[in-house]
């Protein structure tokens, strides 16, 4: 458990930036946000995978991929909140 909460937050500091990327437009967010944003979207991508997959011992991160697809999840509804 420890192990895939300490692989998340790294994996998010990292998967923030791309998922601006890949969602270009007007955030405005600077480096932290777009960090919290990232773990947001990891801890999304893990709970995505886990439901997939289910849980595996020893398995400490869904991957990258998923990590990637929770963030622009995240940003995506952020946006639509701030639209309402």
């Amino acid at each position: 458990m420890i192990s895939w909460l300490i692989g998340t937050l790294i994996v998010g500091l990292i998967v923030g930036a791309i998922a601006r990327l890949l969602m270009p437009g007007r955030d405005s967010m600077g480096c932290l946000a777009t960090s919290l944003l990232g773990i947001a979207g990891s801890f999304v991508g893990g709970i995505i995978g886990r439901a997939l997959l289910g849980p595996r011992p020893g398995y400490w991160h869904p991957g990258f991929l998923l990590s990637i697809i929770g963030a622009v999840l995240v940003l995506w509804i952020l946006r639509m909140v701030r639209r309402a």
